[in-house]
């Protein structure tokens, strides 16, 4: 099958064309899909994207009426995809459920280390001959308390890592996971989690019920001092309610992996730009901010099995089998 392959760095040509091993005709371009550049797709029957591509009901219009039938996502979430539009025009879409858990919680784990101990800052004086050690103290993990939104597997697994160091865990999830109970979680509300933790990471899909989960309401019910971390989905967190949180102390260290606005900045090499946001930009000003650019997926590990389950996918479809990745919208009541 004849693939046009959006939003392509030099690491997704490696590790497609090497799960590929020459099945399907993998044509590569660097824009991201959108109403402008679904052009590119014309006579592709597939197109695959990633998390910043833009699959609305006119892209897939665009690709449906110049042969595409078949969209295969990078990722995990699909948000970025009108799949009521996708089905009424006959397009399939599939996606990579999961690729390596382990990856985003020990990049959770590494974003909690750096920021307790400053290592980050820490780096940044050695470098300019500066062995002072004022401004750099943290807290042991040991007996401190952390709260883990989203008991799925990367919520189990960063239980598990935080268990290591002694750390008493609490849990909230629609759906209890026993693998934490097994742990020793307490699974507790929210206001409950926000009063207690020391620590609060993220790892939950982001829907309408947990947009903007953490507001000025949930920041004000946060234990003063309280490190976040959020290396699920940007619009989890309202960055103007953070950054207010920030300001008064109440938050008192902030680590994220995602960003809301993220669809204009990560990814991409602006160090020579003016970055026009002017929310992100306040908030990386913070001393006690530490942003990656969504790369806590990025190991080795993660990319290969990516790649592996998007040809997976894509033979699936081409030779007509069952495909255990591909999603639907949901019927509409009547």
């Amino acid at each position: 099958m004849k693939v046009a392959v959006f939003s392509t760095k030099a690491y997704d040509r490696q590790f497609l064309e090497a799960a590929n091993r020459n099945q399907h005709d993998l044509v590569f371009f660097e824009p991201r899909l959108n109403r402008d550049t679904a052009i590119l797709a014309a006579a592709f029957p597939a197109a695959c994207v990633f998390v910043h591509d833009q699959a609305d009901a006119v892209t897939l219009e665009i690709l449906a009426s110049r042969g595409t039938h078949l969209l295969a996502l990078r990722c995990a979430g699909f948000n970025n995809v009108d799949l009521k539009a996708a089905a009424e025009l006959g397009i399939t879409v599939v996606r990579v459920p999961a690729y390596s858990p382990y990856a985003v919680a020990e990049h959770t784990v590494g974003l909690i280390l750096s920021l307790n101990r400053k290592i980050h800052r820490a780096y940044n004086r050695i470098k300019e001959g500066n062995f002072s050690l004022d401004g750099l103290l943290g807290f042991d993990l040991h007996k401190r308390t952390v709260g883990i939104i989203g008991t799925g597997k990367i919520g189990q697994i960063l239980a598990q890592i935080m268990k290591g160091f002694g750390c008493n865990l609490l849990a909230y999830d629609v759906y209890q996971n026993p693998e934490l109970e097994a742990l020793g979680a307490k699974y507790v509300e929210l206001e409950e989690l926000f009063a207690n933790s020391d620590i609060i990471s993220l790892h939950c899909p982001l829907m309408p019920e947990t947009h903007h989960l953490i507001n000025d309401k949930a920041v004000e019910q946060m234990k003063s001092g309280v490190m976040l971390i959020n290396t699920s989905r940007g619009a989890l967190i309202d960055a103007t309610a953070v950054t207010k949180g920030l300001k008064s102390g109440k938050i008192g260290s902030l680590g994220i992996d995602v960003y809301e606005q993220e669809a204009d900045l990560f990814f991409e090499d602006l160090s020579s730009a003016i970055i026009q946001d002017d929310v992100f930009e306040r908030l990386i000003m913070f001393p006690n901010v530490l942003v990656t650019g969504h790369q806590a997926f990025f190991t080795e590990n993660a990319v290969s099995k990516i790649a592996e389950t998007t040809i997976a996918n894509i033979a699936d479809i081409e030779q007509n089998r069952p495909c255990a990745n591909e999603i639907r919208a949901e019927p509409i009541a009547h």
